[in-house]
């Protein structure tokens, strides 16, 4: 121990002694573990790497079904000299702090290393930078027992028996002692390969979401493959879609860069086909992926989520906000090791804030505007939509024609108990199972079929009304295609007008 003295913010100098605080290698590598990455996220940092490094291509190559399963993420970038794969299996390689160039989707040094460490015990990489190879390797169970920081470099030219895998230039990153994927199932190898496998689906989608930026177009910027199947993005954005609406872009410039903003309303889910459309909303459904997704070099780092600007509700579930971040906004976004997660800074949730509630306000509207055509009394509705002490009740429109009609021909005597069973039926709604079937699967709940029998008597109750109301004949098809039940069954419906127009012409 050196003796020293150092000044405090009191300006008395304090008597001090240097001690060597080294960290204990087995514990703090071990610590590294638990940074909460899980498969998908971890993968999304090592391909981070790639992108960084050039890549033009990256295979993910899995075996699962063998009695020592592995995992190897290979790609085609620049390579790395030994020095500099030496510092990048080194714990903290770059200063969070320092200046990136913006390609670089890496931040702290710690990806590779922790990602892979959630994973396996065994983190070997294999380099190849104008035909010289270097290989490094650590393994956890060698540092528990030695307890040092000594990287392993290797220079057998094949310690794995897997360089077939790595192409003239470029890394291999290698998974071996996969104890963090088996879901406990290490000594059950049917278990152990489903788990395995499972892992590896969830883990896909979200690649293919993270990195949909890269791998879209005709000529991608990246190629992703998966077992030798290569990987089609998921653009949150569907920008494919000739449905859908953008609002004008919107930026926010502040000293350490600028902030795009474009606001997105999906299309409606009759506009898109149902795999799109659930493709779009995920595992957890529409409602649930609402929000704002924020990009950082064009890599996904938030899919879905208002940060506490607005709540999710059904009548915004179609409400995608992009935001766009350059990475010399890490710490002023304060983005995570896994950079996965990520904080409003105040001057931009102020902005962001005004955005949401405008579009969020016309979205709203869009949907009540519809709501009231769907119930306006001039389009003889089924049901009424009224107003009582602040609470929406919907009830059976007793002045339908078709009930009218029906009530016309029973006994005087029946008339009220007809009345009486149709608001019945009204007071009879499942409001609590509607709403729960409503709720992030909206698009799930659907009106019962209509026979043939039960539109000839809409269609015939809706005309004679109309008729007697002053309507033309010639202006019945148009106004009887606004009407609910008949546009949504307008397939069978049709002929049935055309044949009553025949009729009373």
């Amino acid at each position: 121990m050196l003796p020293t003295s150092i000044s405090s913010n009191s300006n008395k100098v304090l008597q001090t002694r240097k001690v060597d605080a080294t960290p204990y290698a087995s514990a703090l590598i071990e610590g590294h573990r638990d940074f909460g990455y899980n498969l998908e996220t971890a993968l999304a940092d090592i391909i981070d790497n790639s992108i960084s490094a050039n890549a033009s291509e990256v295979k993910l190559v899995a075996e699962t079904t063998s009695e020592t399963p592995w995992l190897a993420i290979i790609d085609d970038g620049c390579g790395m000299t030994e020095h500099d794969l030496v510092e990048a299996m080194r714990l903290g390689a770059k200063n969070p702090t320092s200046m990136r160039t913006p390609r670089d989707l890496g931040r702290f040094g710690l990806g590779m290393k922790s990602a892979s460490f959630s994973q396996c015990r065994c983190l070997t990489v294999m380099t190849r930078h104008r035909d010289a190879l270097a290989c490094a390797q650590w393994n956890l169970d060698r540092i528990a027992r030695e307890n040092d920081w000594t990287l392993e470099l290797i220079d057998d030219p094949d310690p794995l028996g897997r360089s077939y895998l790595l192409a003239s230039s470029g890394t291999v990153v290698f998974w071996d002692n996969l104890d963090r994927m088996m879901g406990g199932h290490a000594d059950d190898p049917v278990k152990r390969t489903a788990t395995l496998n499972s892992e590896l689906s969830r883990a896909e989608r979200h690649l293919r979401l993270v990195f949909h930026r890269f791998l879209e177009g005709n000529n991608p910027r990246l190629k992703l493959f998966l077992n030798g199947r290569r990987l089609t993005p998921i653009d949150p954005m569907a920008k494919d879609s000739t449905s859908g609406q953008w609002d004008p872009p919107d930026e926010i410039v502040l000293e350490q860069g600028v902030v795009k903003v474009r606001c997105r309303t999906l299309p409606h889910h009759k506009m898109v086909s149902k795999e799109q459309w659930n493709e779009l909303g995920g595992p957890e459904g529409h409602l649930k992926s609402q929000g704002l997704y924020v990009y950082r070099e064009d890599r996904l780092i938030i899919a879905g989520s208002w940060l506490g600007l607005a709540k999710q509700t059904e009548l915004t579930k179609l409400c995608r906000i992009s935001v766009d971040i350059p990475n010399t906004m890490d710490a002023d976004w304060k983005i995570d090791v896994k950079k996965a997660s990520a904080q409003l800074p105040p001057v931009v949730r102020e902005r962001l804030k005004k955005v949401i509630e405008r579009f969020v306000g016309t979205s709203k509207r869009t949907y009540q505007r519809r709501g009231q055509k769907l119930v306006d009394e001039t389009r003889l509705p089924v049901w009424n939509r009224v107003l009582k002490d602040g609470h929406v009740i919907f009830r059976p429109n007793l002045e339908h024609p078709v009930f009218q009609t029906f009530s016309a021909q029973l006994p005087e005597e029946l008339h009220i108990d007809f009345q009486r069973c149709l608001r019945l039926i009204g007071s009879s709604l499942p409001i609590e199972t509607l709403h729960a079937e409503l709720v992030g699967n909206a698009e799930a709940v659907v009106a019962d079929a209509a026979d043939k029998a039960d539109l000839e008597l809409l269609v015939r109750a809706i005309g004679e009304a109309l008729t007697a109301g002053g309507a033309s004949p010639e202006s019945l098809s148009e106004i009887m295609q606004s009407h609910q039940l008949l546009r949504d069954n307008w397939a069978a419906a049709e002929p049935i007008i055309k044949e009553f127009i025949r009729e009373i012409s």
